[in-house]
């Protein structure tokens, strides 16, 4: 594997990390009536290549399902980026 796909990897595994760990965070806060991540702060992490794993983890822990811009927001976002890396690869391929 080329240096540039790891560092993709690298980036999308920490990020995807911070993506759930700011969901479960959310969830707890609310539970226990702390300071909440704001909504800007989870979306821009979604947009950042976390949208996916946030996704699920927000459908695993029953948090936020009820807000449509999480529930249709995210999942265009991974459309969106699916395109993109489709795009990616096809008309810029990096050899593995």
């Amino acid at each position: 594997m080329v240096l540039e796909a790891r560092i993709l990897l690298v980036y999308c595994i920490c990020i995807s990390a911070v993506g759930v760990f700011m969901t479960v965070y959310d969830k707890r806060a609310a539970q226990h009536k702390k300071r909440r991540v704001p909504e800007r702060t989870l979306l821009t992490v979604g947009i950042l290549g976390a949208a996916l794993p946030m996704y699920l983890t927000m459908h695993i822990i029953r948090h936020k399902t009820r807000h449509k811009k999480f529930m249709w927001g995210l999942p265009a976002i991974i459309l969106v980026q699916m395109g993109l890396l489709y795009m990616w690869y096809t008309y810029l391929p990096m050899p593995l």
